[in-house]
């Protein structure tokens, strides 16, 4: 065979196939034993033999186990003739003997063992479970109970010799990942079945006394098997007729054990896999043999969650197939109802972390099976899903991990995206599972290390540029992928939820709805049912994950006050975004969104209105950051991008306001869920308000500018709350307006400009827009409502110095620059300090004037009918009590301490009890009540959707009140009587401080 040729091309030649060792090789291509086969001398023609050999994995494995199985059928006459005659030429036949070849040295050795077995793998078809359970059996009954065990093995691993060559040969192993998994599947059952039989005719005719069947577990029960694998079994038996029960479990206990022993052992023929009892009731402490109502019984009293996970699997494969049966149906509907034990969901989790916390440290980075990123990531994401969700849709109740993943994605329990995601990473992972056992039919589900064993696994799985780093990296990414899936869809609180849900509940049929809408609190049953109705209707998938949805967010909207409201506008917030791609996704799978969206909707009118017309903004509810409030500098940012990108005022502010209204539902729900408190409330709505203020001033100065020449710079002052960063939801923007004309302006013609940019301003506030309109008043200005809306810094200058008063001393503590030219800012800040912090502080008059004031507004301002004990800002120990105790400490005395120089009315009065100006005590109740009055209402704000003054006497709004801020239903008069006791002491610590002798 040898021909002339430069003495390294073919080597060289053979090399650039894929053969790591082409001397070798080219010296096996020579070998006796190819004879007829190798081809033309050159040895790599086009369709010659060391082209087929270059296909496979392994191919130096493939032409070493060639040989020698060459030399084997030369052993067997008339074999050669047959095996040259089929494999001379490119076929279908040495494709598939090839690949066995290069695929399995395992199996090569069984080839070299048993060359007659070659037609297994060059013509093999799928055979049926019947077919392969027949085969198997025939062969151990024909070689007797001796020798049967070795008949088993070597049927077996003819078996296997198909299933592999049909594996190894696809243009795709993804693609026939499954049917491989069913064959090994099936083959393992008929193996159980032929054991048995070997069992049976062991123990002789006692045999006949016990009827047993054997329940496959695990992945053979679900058919989903591996090359190499344990295979998980649970026992189940009933006596013959007229045999004790006693009796016929002794039998049936030898039969099952001398079944595990010809399954596990190894013999001269070789092993095949062990077979493990452990899923029993008991575990290894349990009898091995129960009866069916001894299982029965067990799973119903004492059964852990695990084990329910595991039966989700079972499924007869061997013995008495009634006794299967009965064994079926008796565990089957616990399965099912397993998700409503107490701390389910929570145990299945544990249960998974606990695997992972066991994995060797040394293994923990190449787990394909254990680690994180695996396949039991996969395998229990879907089954808690099945468990929670099969319940109530049988569509679900799949053992196979693939199929139940597809009726997970059909029914809308899991994203399409995901699913295709999760069952392309599975499949991958499986594959390589499979391609690793193959190699060496060992059970193993570590990736290789080795750079060669690495590469082999490459071209086992179709790769032939750059196998090992190339797989190494793919297989790296799906781990990623699968644990970023898992970690989403195992831990979705959604899930907690429904397992708590009765089985009356969980099905949402129109019955349960409106006896569980009675019960849960809602006021018009019938309205909500027709709500429910519209949601669920149909069978689209909008509409299933609606019925996934519902029953648990019923629940959540009965937690709020007002759960008629919650549910319809949840209804026409999906009616809105049902359709979208992301909406119905973001609830089922996000975090606590749906529970956020459902306790949001029903507590809060405000946040709920808001909502309903920027039904967008649901998306803010997948995360912590989503409802994190913006600083001043990021709504800025956003809104001078909305409103540069229209063409004229009116457009641009709508544009701006439409960011305010999203804005404004982030502050909400972050107050809502208690992410906020009063100042940090108080601090977002500010920063909200003057940035909308900024914008708009742009907005009215680009008009001027546009127009004409700019002859001033304005300022936005903030007064009041807005001043003091204590915004709530209902608060007006007090506001004073300043100018400062440029250089070389005509004064006159700068303050005519100003007040038109002023009035601009407040008519773009004041028009309807997407938002709730902010009111600016500017009522603390010089001369009040009779003086000029804008005034220049001169002017200012001049009135302070020539007419002020100490009421204006004092609206001037909260003054703060919000919007407009930072110079005038400082300039105006450095006119007003000297006023608001007077040299010296105030002498005994002023402080009279300033109480008598303070009495004044009290008996003059406090509205008609209004309770003296309630009203929220006027009332006794109410938010002026508490202001004015901190303004006068300020006036009198922030000129000699810095710490009392600010607006804020807390910070003010922290400030004068650590100086020893108020009283610690008194400071502790007056914060408390304006902590209080603040949050109550803001808290009816956010309830009714429009403020109150006072305490509210109707029951029904003091309960959403105080559901707002956390109080437990039913408890509107506890709220009430809180606030009169908290009011109490601060008008006691009001009167000591603002009365007493000033020290």
């Amino acid at each position: 065979m040898v021909a002339s040729r430069t003495p390294e091309s073919v080597p060289a030649a053979i090399a650039r196939l894929g053969f790591d060792d082409p001397r070798r090789a080219n010296a096996l291509l020579d070998d006796p034993a190819l004879e007829g086969l190798a081809g033309s001398p050159d040895r790599v023609d086009a369709g010659g033999l060391s082209e087929a050999l270059a296909r496979v994995a392994d191919p130096d494995g493939a032409l070493l186990g060639l040989v020698r199985f060459m030399e084997s059928v030369a052993e067997h006459d008339g074999m050669r003739t047959e095996v040259v005659a089929a494999l001379r030429d490119e076929s279908v036949a040495r494709t598939r003997l090839v690949a066995v070849l290069g695929g399995s040295s395992a199996l090569a050795d069984h080839l070299v063992a048993h060359p007659e077995h070659w037609t297994a793998a060059t013509g093999a078809t799928p055979l049926e479970p019947a077919e392969r359970t027949r085969r198997l059996v025939e062969a151990v009954t024909a070689a007797g109970p001796e020798d049967g065990a070795d008949a088993l093995r070597v049927g077996y691993r003819e078996q296997l010799l198909g299933i592999a060559a049909l594996d190894l040969t696809a243009a795709d192993p993804l693609e026939v990942l499954w049917d491989t998994a069913e064959a090994l599947a099936d083959l393992a059952a008929a193996a159980l079945e032929a054991a048995l039989t070997i069992a049976r005719a062991q123990v002789g005719p006692d045999a006949d006394k016990a009827r047993l069947a054997v329940v496959a577990m695990g992945k053979a029960g679900g058919h989903e098997l591996n090359y190499v694998s344990d295979v998980d079994v649970i026992f189940a038996a009933e006596p013959a007729d007229g045999v004790p029960e006693d009796e016929a479990i002794a039998v049936a206990t030898d039969l099952a054990t001398r079944l595990m022993r010809l399954c596990s052992a190894s013999t001269a023929a070789g092993s095949l896999w062990q077979v493990d009892p452990a899923l029993r009731p008991e575990g290894k402490h349990g009898p091995l043999v129960r009866t069916v109502e001894s299982h029965r019984a067990y799973y119903e009293r004492w059964a852990k969650t695990w084990e329910f996970q595991a039966l989700l699997k079972a499924r007869p494969v061997a013995g008495d197939p009634d006794v299967g049966r009965a064994y079926h149906e008796a565990v089957q509907p616990m399965v099912w109802q397993a998700s409503t034990r107490e701390h389910f969901v929570a145990d299945v989790q544990a249960m998974r972390r606990r695997v992972e916390d066991h994995i060797p440290a040394a293994e923990a980075d190449r787990q394909l099976k254990l680690g994180a990123g695996g396949l039991r990531d996969v395998e229990f994401s879907v089954q808690l899903l099945q468990l929670v969700h099969g319940r109530a849709d049988p569509s679900l109740r799949s053992p196979s991990t693939l199929e139940a993943l597809g009726a997970l994605s059909a029914g809308g329990y899991i994203g399409r995206e995901d699913a295709a995601t999760f069952g392309t990473a599975y499949r991958y992972l499986r594959a390589l599972e499979h391609r690793i056992q193959l190699s060496r039919l060992r059970r193993t589900h570590l990736m290789p290390a080795a750079d060669a064993d690495l590469r082999r696994l490459g071209r086992a799985m179709g790769l032939r540029t750059s196998p090992a780093e190339t797989v190494d990296k793919e297989w790296r990414a799906r781990r990623r992928e699968v644990r970023r899936l898992h970690e989403r869809i195992f831990y979705r609180p959604l899930l907690s939820a429904v397992a708590r849900l009765s089985d009356q509940d969980v099905r949402l049929t129109p019955e349960a709805a409106r006896e569980r809408l009675s019960a849960l609190g809602f006021r018009d049953p019938a309205g909500a049912l027709r709500h429910l109705e519209a949601l669920t209707d149909g069978v689209s998938r909008r509409a299933s994950i609606q019925r996934q949805l519902l029953p648990v967010m019923l629940g959540w909207f009965a937690d709020e006050a007002d759960p008629d409201a919650g549910l319809l506008a949840f209804r026409k917030i999906s009616d809105e975004l049902g359709s979208t791609h992301w909406y119905l996704r973001l609830l089922r799978d996000e975090g606590s969104a749906a529970e956020r969206l459902a306790h949001t909707l029903a507590r809060s009118r405000y946040a709920a209105g808001l909502l309903e017309q920027a039904p967008e903004c649901v998306q803010f509810l997948g995360t912590a950051e989503g409802i994190a409030p913006r600083s001043r500098e990021e709504i800025l940012r956003r809104m001078r991008s909305a409103a540069g990108r229209k063409d004229d005022p009116e457009s641009a502010m709508l544009a701006a306001r439409t960011i305010r209204r999203s804005e404004l539902f982030r502050v909400a729900v972050a107050d809502l869920a208690g992410v906020l408190d009063t100042e940090g409330l108080g601090g977002a709505m500010t920063d909200l308000t003057s940035a909308l203020l900024e914008v708009t001033l742009e907005q009215c100065l680009a008009e001027v500018a546009a127009s004409g020449e700019v002859l001033t710079r304005v300022l936005v002052v903030g007064m009041g709350r807005l001043g003091g960063r204590e915004q709530g939801y209902g608060s007006d923007a007090d506001v004073l307006f300043v100018h400062d004309p440029l250089e070389g302006a005509d004064e006159v013609e700068a303050q005519q400009q100003a007040m038109e940019v002023v009035r601009r301003l407040v008519a773009l506030l004041g028009r309807p827009g997407p938002d709730p309109t902010l009111e600016v008043d500017a009522g603390l200005r010089p001369e009040g409502k009779s003086g000029p809306l804008v005034r220049s810094l001169a002017s200012y200058r001049e009135y302070y110095s020539r007419w002020s008063l100490v009421w204006e001393a004092q609206a001037l503590l909260r003054a703060a620059p919000v919007a407009g030219d930072a110079d005038l800012a400082g300039r105006f800040l450095d006119l007003v300090a000297p006023l608001r912090w007077p040299e010296g502080g105030l002498d005994a008059g002023q402080v009279r004037e300033i109480r008598t004031l303070k009495a004044r507004m009290e008996s003059e301002r406090l509205p008609r009918g209004a309770d003296r004990k309630t009203h929220f800002k006027l009332g006794h120990g109410g938010l002026s009590d508490v202001e004015w105790v901190a303004q006068l400490v300020q006036l009198r005395h922030a000129h000699e301490h810095a710490d009392l120089r600010t607006t804020s009315t807390l910070e003010a009065l922290r400030a004068a009890a650590r100086l020893g100006l108020v009283e610690e005590a008194n400071a502790a109740a007056l914060e408390e009540a304006w902590r209080l009055a603040s949050a109550m209402r803001n808290a009816a704000v956010l309830y009714r959707g429009k403020g109150v003054d006072a305490v509210p006497t109707s029951d029904r709004d003091a309960d959403g009140i105080g559901r707002v801020l956390g109080f437990p239903a039913g408890t509107s008069q506890e709220l009430a009587e809180r606030y009169r006791r908290v009011a109490r002491r601060a008008r006691t610590a009001f009167e000591d401080e603002l009365y007493g002798d000033g020290t």
